[in-house]
């Protein structure tokens, strides 16, 4: 029931940030400004000496996000061809991930290589809450309890890892865009606080996630802890 618990209230949390996020974003896609996404993602590439990132225009809404696998800058439709502050916070936010990549910054290298092994746990993950589900009576012949208790320690700690390495990601390449777009003075005064709003909300979603990773964590020991009493 516990469990339940923590993940209706991180659920809710997820949904209302999530929500205000988007609607501060449509809020601030009102907010002109004389260039595009896209325009801000090549300039600011360029001033800081980076020619071998793409700028890509992908589908969906706030997909925005940065591949360093093949180096690019991957724009949804909304901020791409987009002239509003909205845009150009998330076109630079994503830039200062490529940023990141080029300057070897240490928390996104180490995101990178926890990338391959949050994978795999999510699968043995997977396998592991099938066979939970499949019956209890097969459960103990096949995995002990606490033997699959201890694997989704394993892999939560996995998750809480990731998560919490993603903070200062984010939060970096948020200050990253902040700073370059007052600096060339493509916004400043308010708009420059709308950038700064925007940003704020997505970065809670990372929050969130984090806090939910941890608290789930958190269940999975106490419950391996009081069934081995």
């Amino acid at each position: 029931m516990m469990l339940y618990v923590i993940f209706g209230v991180f659920a809710l949390l997820s949904w209302m940030v999530s929500s205000r996020l988007k609607s501060k974003f449509e809020k601030y896609s009102r907010v002109s400004i004389n260039m595009s996404g896209a325009q801000i993602a090549e300039k600011m590439l360029r001033d800081n000496g980076i020619y071998d990132v793409q700028i890509r225009r992908v589908q969906g809404n706030l997909t925005d996000f940065y591949d360093p696998t093949n180096k690019t800058v991957n724009l949804s439709e909304g901020v791409y061809d987009s002239y509003s502050v909205a845009a150009a916070a998330v076109a630079a936010h994503e830039t200062g991930h490529a940023i990141q990549h080029a300057e070897a910054y240490s928390f996104l290298e180490l995101r990178t290589m926890l990338v391959p092994l949050q994978n795999a746990s999510a699968r043995i993950l997977n396998i592991v809450f099938i066979a939970m589900f499949v019956g209890s009576l097969l459960l103990p012949t096949v995995l002990p309890y606490g033997l699959a208790l201890l694997i989704i320690i394993g892999a939560y700690t996995v998750f809480t890892i990731f998560s919490v390495v993603t903070l200062p990601v984010e939060i970096n390449a948020s200050q990253r865009a902040v700073n370059w777009l007052t600096n060339t003075g493509i916004v400043a005064g308010s708009t420059r606080d709308n950038a700064i709003d925007a940003l704020k909300w997505a970065a809670y979603t990372y929050v969130v996630a984090a806090l939910s990773s941890i608290a789930t964590l958190v269940y999975y020991i106490l419950s391996y802890v009081n069934s081995r009493d």
